[in-house]
């Protein structure tokens, strides 16, 4: 009964807190000015590489461990 009261708690609590969350009409291009005057490219300007590398070597990096760590169980 506990368990179910507070998954029933959470779930109002998310729909609740979720219609305080509107999107925004995306920015104009060229920071809102003529559609030649500048050379801002449309989705932005932020790099994601360096980011997305590292993500992926600790993604490779934990799953070879739990691969490993698993298959040194299996033999046991």
């Amino acid at each position: 009964m506990k368990k179910t009261i507070i998954k029933v708690s959470a779930i109002f609590a998310m729909m609740l807190l979720s219609f305080g969350v509107f999107a925004q009409n995306p920015p104009h291009p060229n920071g809102g000015g003529d559609p030649g005057s500048g050379n801002t490219p449309v989705g932005g300007g932020a790099p994601i590489d360096g980011g997305l590398t590292l993500l992926l070597i600790m993604g490779a990096a934990y799953s070879s461990k739990k691969f490993i760590k698993l298959n040194h169980q299996e033999k046991i």
